[in-house]
């Protein structure tokens, strides 16, 4: 009985706390980027890769959106040689819109990255799983629909 009151109170406290950092613009992981299947894949051949799943219900209001996936930390852009990706931008000028109507959820494999700078594994997992260094921004051409921090790596090596 005491457990129960304990995980509620600890949810409570877990709500009120995000819900005032959302309000001061922090990032918060929102439900339309679905976090457990979000992740950097460094790749065999010393890429990086990142994919995420997108819940389309969630932002049901909009027709079109685009993906941007947002690198914070400096050494990290360094060896990526980019600061934001827009999922399909080497399709078109500014990136890929996506069409909502589709209703399920969409899983984005964005092409893998080489990197101009080795970094080591632990040190990568760092930056990512602890230190928000990645993001990602689903947009249309008005407003930001949905933004969090990517926080799970994974590696071929």
């Amino acid at each position: 009985m005491q457990k129960n009151i304990h995980k509620v109170f600890v949810l409570l406290i877990v709500i009120i706390g995000t819900s005032l950092l959302s309000g001061c613009g922090a990032f918060i992981s929102d439900e339309s980027i679905v976090s457990r299947y979000a992740d950097a894949l460094l790749t065999k051949n010393n890429e990086l890769q990142f994919r995420f799943r997108i819940n389309n219900e969630i932002i049901q209001d909009q027709q079109l959106y685009k993906v941007k996936v947002l690198i914070h930390d400096d050494r990290l852009a360094a060896a990526i040689g980019k600061r934001e990706i827009v999922y399909g931008e080497d399709l078109v000028l500014n990136g890929e819109y996506l069409d909502v109507k589709d209703k399920r959820e969409k899983y984005i494999f964005m092409d893998p990255i080489p990197l101009k700078e080795d970094l080591h594994i632990q040190e990568l997992q760092n930056m990512i799983e602890q230190n928000h260094a990645v993001s990602i921004e689903v947009f249309n051409n008005k407003e930001v629909l949905a933004r969090a921090y990517l926080t799970n790596f994974s590696s071929e090596l």
